[in-house]
């Protein structure tokens, strides 16, 4: 029976004629180096979230091929008969380093690198370009809308509008990563911790008379946590007055409405007023429908009155901008001992790639703690020391500026070691709260939502003419 938690193959077929191919030529032991990139913040927006790492652990930890993956394979034809029983023994042995999930990133730099033997190194791409661009998509989509709210809730909605389960739960972790406080994914909290959250929807309320039987009879059951979705019929007329009675009749413990439908700045204002003149001041207000971060951010420059926003569709397919756009390219090989830098070449100048076994600094100001500028390096050059240092905008090479009085720190960390995990995976608690602080690290004109600041990503001196000496090689 065919174990369909395998997700071995998943992958793209032409992974699997490489593969045959290496064997075939007797390459699959040759020491081949993968940088996982990505070209465009989605949004045209200063930066983006990294995340999938966890789950790219995970498959890395449990590939292996099957008695049913490899007669299928064989059944397929096109594979050699050596090669298939090559895969019985399978084994991931390769080395892998990638800076921890939650980091703020921007284009060119290498987040995840893979080194090994180029069959099993050039296999896992489709796996990690899976993880990577869904996860950072919605991580990044999330922490804008978290943002916009100014310390307002953001919880995500979108379980019912995600391109499948899978998407909806790992979008979920995704979307928390960003800055969400929870989900409505049930099973999310169950498999990960996440706080599920959710009370009511319309049809409880038409399953009743009418609201004030509905919202009576749902704070009887949940005294603790009784939120009402008031927007059923009318929200001033009905909902908000059959609210206020209910609140004032049965005092539960916690108490809110929730508006899904309708001008939510005029309708949260006329609420609040209603609210507090019946005394209800602690009663919170949410709000749902179609929200993204600029919605939220006019509603609440309007003095719209809400403590917190439910973000469904717009959050978890990231709709207005849905491709994340990461990349898996060779940068080196390694031949008897000696690294031979490798790159591709495009007339798409956003298309040539960096070359060489590489590294990732971010340079903080010591004064601030601000993040200034990133720099990528040869791995085998020596970390900055704080000395003066000319930083060129990646996308106007003619514009620099000199960094002064900063400390570097070296984003990526070793996650594989010939095969064996060597990183301590931390809680999504941890993830996320790191992801905010990261972000808080960086300056304001580089979080705006329309024409932020280029944040500088340089190449090092020797990376640079390593490039350069690439081009000129193949322009001869």
């Amino acid at each position: 029976m065919v174990d369909k938690n395998n997700l071995t193959l998943l992958t793209d077929f032409y992974e699997l004629t490489m593969a045959n191919g290496y064997f075939e030529a007797d390459m699959k032991d040759d020491i081949a180096y993968f940088d996982c990139f990505f070209r465009d913040v989605p949004d045209d927006g200063g930066f983006a979230i990294f995340a999938g790492l966890n789950e790219i652990i995970d498959y890395m930890e449990n590939l292996k091929f099957s008695e049913e993956d490899i007669e299928f394979l064989r059944r397929k034809g096109g594979m050699s008969e050596r090669f298939l029983e090559y895969l019985k023994d399978f084994k991931f042995e390769c080395d892998v380093w990638a800076i921890p999930e939650g980091t703020p990133i921007f284009p060119g730099e290498p987040i995840l690198t893979v080194r090994g033997p180029v069959m099993q190194a050039q296999f896992v791409e489709t796996m990690i370009l899976l993880l990577v661009n869904h996860e950072s998509l919605i991580a990044t989509k999330a922490n804008r809308i978290v943002r916009a709210a100014q310390g307002r809730a953001i919880m995500e909605f979108g379980s019912r509008r995600a391109h499948g389960a899978s998407a909806a739960i790992y979008g979920a972790r995704a979307a928390y990563i960003g800055g969400c406080i929870g989900t409505a994914c049930t099973v999310c909290e169950r498999d990960m911790g996440i706080k599920a959250l959710g009370t009511m929807a319309h049809s409880w309320v038409q399953m009743f008379p009418d609201e004030y039987t509905a919202f009576k009879k749902y704070a009887e059951i949940y005294p603790e946590n009784c939120v009402l979705l008031v927007d059923t019929y009318n929200v001033l007329k009905s909902g908000v007055p059959a609210a206020i009675r209910v609140f004032k009749e049965m005092k539960p413990q916690k108490m809110g409405i929730r508006i899904d439908s309708g001008d939510v700045s005029y309708l949260t204002k006329k609420a609040r007023k209603m609210l507090d003149e019946a005394g209800l001041q602690e009663c919170t207000i949410a709000v749902s429908n179609s929200l993204d971060e600029y919605i939220i951010r006019d509603v609440i420059l309007e003095g719209a009155c809400i403590d917190s926003f439910g973000v469904g569709e717009r959050l978890i397919t990231a709709k207005s901008s849905p491709v994340f756009g990461g990349v898996y390219k060779l940068c080196a090989l390694e031949k008897d001992g000696e690294l031979i830098p490798k790159m591709k070449i495009s007339e798409n100048v956003g298309k040539i790639t960096n070359p060489g076994f590489k590294t990732l600094y971010r340079l903080f100001d010591l004064d601030t703690d601000r993040a200034i500028a990133d720099l990528i390096t040869l791995d085998d050059e020596p970390e900055p020391t704080g000395e003066d240092m000319e930083i060129f905008d990646p996308q106007n090479i003619w514009k620099h500026k000199t960094v002064t009085n900063y400390y570097a720190k070296n984003l990526r960390v070793p996650i594989f070691e010939k095969g064996k995990l060597v990183y301590d995976k931390p809680s999504i608690e941890e993830i996320r709260a790191y992801c905010l602080k990261q972000v808080d690290s960086l300056w304001e004109e580089i979080k705006r939502f329309e024409n932020p600041q280029t944040y500088y990503v340089d190449l090092s001196e020797k990376l640079w003419e390593m490039k350069q000496d690439l081009l000129n090689a193949h322009n001869r």
